[in-house]
């Protein structure tokens, strides 16, 4: 077992997460540390009714810690995870740095938690948009091969942190104002607005954030044969992803077959009776650690087809829910290789 663990980025809108999450689940170790940048070092925080004092991120801390939970951008991640695994620290990393080395094993706990095994020290979580559609298409693969997805997304303002929601409020308020906002995280205006882009250009057209759910599919099922076509767009939601899925298996799954594999696999709720209006949306689905999915229905333009639509709380489920996960799945033991320092 991980007896001293920490949080780097403890501070963070995610690491603020991490932390009512490891309290909340009763997570267990011996001593916990909070880590962050100069920012933010030195700051006090409370976890179980004690203040703590927030450490500085450097090399030094690891020297007495067994676990930490990275939820840090890919620069910071870049710097601070080798010094921690140079010191024999395990970490769960969030960022985006990590995810693709082939070293480094890709994981959701409901999908493919035997790749805990494999680690050499660092364990990723993916991408939230990734994470949500592969614990929907779980279920379905192990019945019949995926091969082929169609996925569009509708992502909150959250994911692109705090300057994100500032633009969805402070924007919508200067469009019923008729004034001018001036924003941060986006390149549009997203009040009374949908943007096509999340991310920088990458391939062929599509964005780095599309291109991350082709790859990190693939390596979390270990198939790289899976083709995906995804679009991503960022909407006027304050949180919560949704996504439309299209998927084509092997053989035919039928909605029926779908709905109780959807209702029997770990970590998903089926919402979905569309003459009663019940289905998946933000509003329902905040603040929740499942991934919900309803509009269950039979793809009318192929035979091996089935679409549904699907939302999670990227917050949660995307980010510090699935890292805590990972993080309790090593503290189990069940994995051999996932030893700690002493």
């Amino acid at each position: 077992m991980a007896k001293r663990i920490a949080i780097a980025g403890a501070t963070g809108a995610v690491g603020c997460l991490v932390r009512q999450l490891l309290e909340q689940r009763n997570f267990p170790y011996e001593t916990i540390s909070f880590l962050a940048s100069e920012r933010s070092a030195g700051s006090t925080i409370k976890f179980k009714g004690e203040d703590h004092v927030v450490q500085l991120l450097e090399p030094a801390v690891f020297e007495n810690i067994d676990l930490v939970i990275g939820s840090t951008p890919d620069d910071v991640a870049a710097k601070f995870v080798p010094w921690a695994v140079e010191r024999g620290t395990i970490v769960v990393d969030e960022s985006g740095y990590h995810r693709m080395l082939d070293h480094v094993p890709l994981v959701v706990p409901e999908v493919n938690p035997e790749a805990i095994e494999n680690h050499q020290g660092i364990i990723a979580s993916p991408n939230c948009s990734t994470t949500q559609m592969v614990v929907a298409m779980k279920p379905l693969h192990e019945v019949s091969r995926i091969k082929r997805i169609i996925v569009s997304t509708y992502q909150a303002t959250s994911g692109a942190g705090v300057a994100g929601q500032s633009d969805l409020l402070e924007g919508t308020r200067s469009a019923l104002d008729k004034t001018t906002w001036d924003y941060r995280a986006f390149s549009h205006p997203i009040a009374f607005n949908v943007i096509p882009q999340i991310g920088s250009a990458k391939h062929e057209g599509y964005t780095s954030e599309e291109m991350k759910m082709v790859y990190e599919t693939r390596k979390i099922f270990g198939d790289h044969s899976i083709q995906v076509c995804p679009t991503c767009v960022r909407v006027p939601v304050s949180n919560c992803h949704s996504e439309s899925i299209l998927v084509e298996t092997e053989r035919p799954i039928s909605v029926q077959e779908a709905r109780e594999l959807f209702d029997a696999a770990p970590g998903i709720t089926v919402l979905d009776d569309l003459a009663a209006g019940v289905y998946p949306m933000p509003h329902n689905s905040d603040d929740q650690d499942d991934v919900f999915i309803g509009r269950i229905r039979k793809d009318l333009s192929s035979e091996n087809g089935l679409a549904f639509w699907c939302v999670s709380d990227n917050l949660r489920k995307g980010a510090a829910t699935n890292a805590v996960q990972i993080a309790e799945l090593i503290v189990s033991g069940r994995y051999a290789s996932c030893g700690t320092s002493s």
